[in-house]
C-alpha cells in the first residue's frame, strides 16, 4: 500500500511539473493569445474603438512594420505609451517568443 501512494505521489508531481514547463516555455501564440490578443486582436488588427481609444496600430501597418525585433521586445518588457509593462508577467524567452510570432502577423 505505501508503495502505491508513493507512486502515485511520484506521478502527481511529475504532472505538476510537466504543466509548470509546459507553462514557461508556452509558444509566442498561446501566450499572445493569452496577453496581446485582447488589444491587439486576434490577427495583429485591433477594433477600432481600441486602436483609436490605445493609439495601437495594426500589426500590418508600416510603423509596426520598420520596427527591429528588439524595439518590439523593449515594448513588450518595459512597455510602451498606454501598453502596460510585462517583465513582471512574462520571461524574456516568453516575450522573444511573442514577438516572433507578433512578426508573422506583420506580413
Amino acid at each position: 500500500m505505501k508503495n502505491m501512494i508513493r507512486t502515485l505521489l511520484v506521478l502527481a508531481a511529475g504532472v505538476c511539473l510537466a504543466g509548470v514547463m509546459g507553462f514557461a516555455q508556452s509558444s509566442g501564440k498561446a501566450v499572445y493569445q493569452a496577453h496581446c490578443q485582447m488589444c491587439h486582436g486576434a490577427s495583429g488588427i485591433p477594433n477600432p474603438g481600441m486602436a483609436k481609444m490605445m493609439g495601437i496600430p495594426a500589426a500590418n501597418s508600416a510603423a509596426m512594420k520598420k520596427l527591429t525585433p528588439a524595439q518590439m521586445f523593449a515594448s513588450v518588457k518595459n512597455g510602451k505609451g498606454k501598453m502596460m509593462a510585462f517583465k513582471s508577467q512574462l520571461t524574456d524567452a516568453q516575450i522573444r517568443a511573442t514577438v516572433a510570432y507578433f512578426r508573422t502577423l506583420t506580413k
